[in-house]
């Protein structure tokens, strides 16, 4: 990746390993980097990127509560959802959603033409994350 993005998602999960491996199948993300915990079972820190995204993900560590707060290190999980959906424009909604669909997401919201002119659809990954795909309609002409 060349340019920055101006704001990277920072994913908490339960089993960042677990997590790297759906993303990988689901959204076809390239693995960057990874960086194991000291107890050799969680992640520190990962990074990915899928079409074009550079993504943070890692493991929840409950020890670091007093240090960093835990409103802002809970996976949705504990969270009981997320106010937060992820998009990412990709060449065929459809293909996207049924990719992520068999790699184990479930899906909220079934591609639809939305009236704002895009090819559009929700899922929740097995981690309790929302993303959304899309992709622009022809222009009615």
């Amino acid at each position: 990746m060349t340019a920055l993005q101006p704001i990277t998602p920072h994913l908490v999960v339960r089993d960042a390993t677990a997590a790297l491996d759906f993303y990988k199948q689901a959204l076809g993300a390239t693995e960057v980097v990874r960086m194991p915990a000291e107890d050799g079972k969680r992640l520190m820190h990962a990074e990915i990127h899928a079409l074009g995204a550079r993504i943070f993900i890692v493991d929840r560590f409950p020890e670091y509560r007093s240090h960093h707060g835990d409103e802002a290190v809970l996976p949705p999980s504990e969270l009981n959802g997320t106010a937060v959906t992820m998009h990412l424009e990709v060449p065929d909604c459809d293909a996207a959603v049924a990719r992520a669909q068999e790699a184990g997401a479930t899906v909220t919201m079934p591609p639809w033409d939305a009236f704002w002119g895009a090819r559009y659809a929700r899922v929740i990954d097995p981690f309790g994350h929302s993303w959304s795909f899309a992709h622009a309609l022809p222009a009615a002409g």
